[in-house]
């Protein structure tokens, strides 16, 4: 073998070990978990209003235009904005045909319930003092076809409520009740009462977390977490958190690209002056923490989450009582972006060796490595490797990747052949050859004595 030759093969040895130590490089892409970005603002600035995420894009219906949050001076609209965070972008939809405000949202499928809320207001001048009116009306948003539809009414009006979606039933909350909402048969039924005051509710693996204030004094009071069983119809006490939220909203992430946690957001009660805060509940811990508050010290505003990240939209501005109309990303803690996985090796092409190298990048750092190939259980690995004792044949192989937060990225799937060409069959062609010749050798004698 030439001498270049053999620096060949070192070069090509030395660049593979390269690109199997190589560590994996960050993405610019990638954004700071537990932090605020301010994105476009509604159209309409509005407080009270309902704000709920269906098919990648969000809602923000109804509220209240009146710029002061305590007066009773009603402002009530239908509006209904459609936001996309793609584009950040807002857009006209049609308006709720009854205007309200502090009312119960939920999407299931495509459709949007808007159920109850204030819808206009009572002097009573005996006492001089006025008050909401409220409504059980359940009015339906149908997401597709840009159209509303009436539903039966919850039995008893209210306003303030939270609702939430649980296989198939919208579950409505209030300070004095609990009801259930069948979606397929449009009938409601009496639950058993949450002991909480101005709640908000989630749903966390098919549970409801209901989580409000509760009073454990004269002017004293903590936030109370409860979980709701929708199957057996029971409350369950978890640990209450000491400072108290009001006049806010709730989210809840799901673990796919965060965490799975209840961020309830409003106004911490009992301090001054009165600060925006961030109280981050964990279901599986029991346990509470304290998250980096909205920027914008706002009440009555409303929360969506799509994949994971929340947005805060509306609201009163708390220093002036105004309307605004702010929007405000929030990127939980332990918040990422899943990796990002490419393969170099194999290619989508056949092969003369049944060892084929597995070559890989990941943008960001991994904890965890593995493949499947044609589609059986993950093989860990710490790094580019090689298959080997490929046989003949259509083979598949998938690149999966974990990060620190859990969040797990996918390759493309790479589709190859194996090819090897058989072995020179070198037994049985000697054995015939050595027949051949014996053959042979045996005519020849008989054809010799043939001549004498």
């Amino acid at each position: 073998m030439s001498k270049s030759v053999v620096v060949l093969f070192v070069l090509v040895f030395l660049m593979a070990s390269c690109i199997i130590a190589a560590n994996p490089v960050f993405s610019s892409a990638d954004v700071a978990e537990n932090s605020w970005v301010s994105k476009a603002g509604l159209q309409q600035a509005r407080a009270g209003l309902g704000v709920v995420a269906v098919s990648g894009k969000i809602y923000a219906i109804g509220g209240t235009t009146s710029s002061t949050s305590y007066a009773f001076t009603g402002g009530f609209v239908g509006t209904n904005e459609e936001y996309d965070p793609e584009t950040d972008t807002w857009a006209s939809k049609a308006s709720m045909p009854t205007s309200r405000a502090s009312f119960a949202i939920a999407a299931y499928q495509t459709k949007i319930y808007c159920i109850g809320g204030a819808v206009g207001i009572s002097f009573d001048e005996r006492t001089g003092f006025s008050s909401y009116n409220a409504s059980g009306v359940n009015e339906v948003y149908d997401t597709v076809t840009n159209t509303w539809e009436t539903k039966a009414s919850m039995p008893y009006a209210e306003l303030g409520l939270k609702a939430s979606v649980v296989n198939g039933k919208i579950y409505v909350v209030g300070g004095a009740f609990t009801y259930a909402y069948d979606i397929e048969n449009d009938s409601w039924a009496l639950k058993k009462q949450a002991p909480v005051s101005h709640p908000w509710s989630v749903v966390v693996d098919n549970k409801l977390v209901v989580t409000g204030e509760f009073s454990t004094g004269l002017v004293s009071s903590e936030q109370k977490i409860l979980i709701y069983d929708t199957e057996t119809d029971n409350w369950n006490e978890g640990t209450s958190e000491p400072t108290a939220v009001v006049e806010g909203a709730a989210g809840a992430t799901t673990g796919l690209r965060a965490p799975q946690r209840v961020y309830v957001l409003g106004l911490a009660v009992n301090q001054h002056p009165t600060p925006s805060t961030n109280q981050v509940y964990d279901p599986e811990t029991d346990a509470w923490a304290t998250a980096t508050p909205m920027p914008t010290n706002r009440t009555h505003f409303g929360v969506a989450v799509i994949n994971d990240v929340l947005y805060a939209i509306g609201g009163y501005l708390y220093s002036s009582g105004e309307v605004t109309g702010v929007n405000e990303q929030y990127y939980p803690i332990g918040y990422g972006v899943p990796p990002e996985i490419k393969i170099a090796s194999p290619e989508n092409k056949a092969y003369n060796s049944s060892n084929v190298s597995l070559i890989f990048t990941v943008n960001k750092s991994a904890n965890w490595t593995g493949y499947s190939l044609n589609g059986e259980n993950n093989v860990t690995i710490a790094g580019n490797t090689t298959l080997s004792g490929l046989p003949n044949g259509a083979h598949n192989l998938t690149v999966y990747g974990t990060d620190q937060f859990g969040n797990t990225g996918v390759s493309e799937t790479v589709f190859f052949n194996i090819d090897v060409p058989e072995p020179f069959p070198t037994a049985p062609v000697a054995a015939g050859i050595t027949s051949a010749v014996i053959v042979g050798i045996g005519m020849l004698i008989y054809f010799k004595k043939r001549k004498h």
